[in-house]
């Protein structure tokens, strides 16, 4: 019998490096990243169900009465939402799923499913994130401070997670994931 794969919530704050840890992970054919869905319309190349699955206002207010999200936000007059659907049926094919998603969301997901798996990417310091946030070049100084700013709130609420993994070394960092999925497996509770 092939057991239920497991749901894994990656949160961590902008510059914290789980996009690159997640981008790992999911090299594992056995590992899936679920896909959002939102009402915006795509930007250059983006497309419907590679970046975001791109929805109509009205079929997404559809699926939010079917109960179609684990969870989701408004936006700028936009929605944002983690679909259900694909997440429950790659799970049932034995498959891991990651929902790479703010802490919010993390908390959203928790009081829905029972066994999901949540982790924290935290930085090494606030100095190092700040360090890696202007090395993108892609930020303006307000948008740092903001993120700064954001990053010490979302640290203090690292603690309600299951797991908080320091990514001070991409490669320390991705192993130690893979650890925690191993030993999740493992658990008494999922092998029966």
């Amino acid at each position: 019998m092939k057991k239920k794969g497991l749901l894994l919530v990656i949160s961590g704050p902008a510059g914290a490096g789980k996009g690159t840890v997640v981008g790992e992970l999911v090299k594992d054919e056995n590992v899936r990243l679920s896909i959002s869905a939102t009402t915006r319309a795509p930007r250059g190349q983006e497309q419907n169900g590679k970046e975001y699955y791109f929805l109509t206002k009205e079929e997404f207010e559809k699926s939010i009465s079917e109960d179609g999200f684990f969870e989701y936000a408004r936006y700028l007059d936009n929605y944002y939402g983690s679909p259900k659907k694909p997440v429950e049926q790659w799970r049932q094919e034995g498959r891991d799923v990651i929902l790479e998603i703010d802490v919010q969301g993390c908390k959203k997901i928790k009081e829905q499913v029972g066994d999901c798996v949540s982790i924290f990417i935290m930085p090494p310091s606030l100095e190092v994130l700040e360090k890696r946030l202007r090395g993108r070049g892609t930020e303006t100084e307000e948008n740092i401070i903001k993120r700064m700013k954001r990053a010490e709130e979302e640290l203090t609420l690292a603690s309600g997670y299951d797991y908080v993994v320091i990514n001070d070394s991409l490669e320390d960092c991705v192993d130690d994931v893979r650890a925690v999925i191993r030993a999740e497996k493992l658990r008494s509770e999922r092998q029966y």
